[in-house]
């Protein structure tokens, strides 16, 4: 049964879902969605014989919403993992994540390698250090269309993304899926200048079936504060960059497993794909070559649990011995 909670956290709280014994496992999850993107993910796990703990991470759900907008720093989101572990009282965590989560838990194992006992990255790839900042990069390829770029203006995807949150969630969760039209061709998330980006979505009549109306609503629930908290990651990304520049060349070197879909747009992203190839090469404790889910958009653990799960149970079992 999992259980609910709040955990103070580095001067904020942070609401948690919790299930089992036994090693901690904990699931950051990514834009737009909340712990219970893992819903699947706690009876496998916790029946294993692992602690599993998936946060709303800082501007999201029940937990925390600061206001300041540099509270969302890479930094602040790798402190809030490493200060949740030691709330719950452990020192050590197998840590996974899933989009924007993929990138806290590789940034937790490469700052803190001393508490992570494994990683695991769901969508986005291990992080390597380009040589200009990502929003200046994606403005100068894509003449700002880029949506990153579409986010970091202050209050506009805010405004456009909280007027119907069921509505923008349903969109987004169809769009990025492997069942939407076009997905795996690889055309890069634009928006045109003067749009919103909701209007150039699709929205579908019935929902797949592996996100039904009770995710739905769960999820747009936890969106009930609106979406500033969750785009003002997005408006740190440059911050990141510098704030990492100590960091440029580093690898991960804890265990570490990689898990994507082929339908999935972030793998398309300029530079990337060839990130990925490298990946065996890269990065030395690589527990395997990055497993790739045929047919899977973006919402890896919704779209493709069963793959999922045993891919997880397979890494963290080999690691726990």
């Amino acid at each position: 049964m999992v259980e609910h909670r709040m955990i103070d956290v580095n001067g904020i709280r942070l609401h948690i879902a919790e299930e089992g014994e036994g090693p901690l496992v904990v699931l950051l999850h990514g834009f737009p969605e909340s712990w219970h993107s893992w819903h699947h993910q706690f009876g496998p796990l916790s029946a294993a014989g692992f602690r599993v703990v998936a946060p709303d991470q800082r501007g999201y759900g029940r937990s925390d919403h600061p206001d300041d907008v540099t509270a969302y720093s890479i930094l602040h989101l790798v402190g809030d993992v490493v200060g949740l572990i030691r709330a719950l009282g452990e020192e050590k965590a197998y840590v996974v994540g899933h989009d924007w989560g993929a990138p806290v838990a590789w940034h937790t194992a490469l700052l803190r390698p001393d508490v992570v006992q494994g990683v695991a990255g769901l969508s986005v790839p291990p992080p390597f250090r380009g040589t200009e900042p990502p929003l200046a990069a994606m403005e100068r390829m894509f003449d700002g269309r880029f949506y990153w770029n579409y986010f970091n203006q202050p209050g506009v995807a805010d405004a456009e993304f909280a007027k119907d949150p069921r509505t923008t969630l349903r969109k987004f969760f169809f769009m990025a899926s492997g069942d939407a039209p076009g997905a795996g061709e690889g055309k890069q998330p634009l928006i045109e200048h003067g749009r919103g980006w909701l209007e150039t979505m699709p929205d579908p009549e019935i929902l797949p079936e592996w996100f039904t109306d009770t995710d739905l609503d769960v999820l747009a629930d936890s969106f009930s504060k609106g979406f500033t908290g969750a785009l003002n990651w997005y408006r740190n990304l440059d911050r990141n960059w510098e704030l990492t520049a100590a960091w440029q060349g580093a690898v991960v070197n804890v265990p570490a497993l990689y898990v994507y879909g082929d339908r999935d747009l972030v793998p398309a992203f300029p530079g990337t794909p060839e990130l990925i190839a490298a990946l065996p090469d890269l990065m030395p404790n690589l527990w395997r070559d990055p497993v790739r889910l045929e047919g899977c958009g973006h919402w890896t653990q919704q779209e493709r649990p069963a793959e999922v799960n045993a891919a997880l149970l397979n890494f963290l079992t080999d690691l726990r011995g």
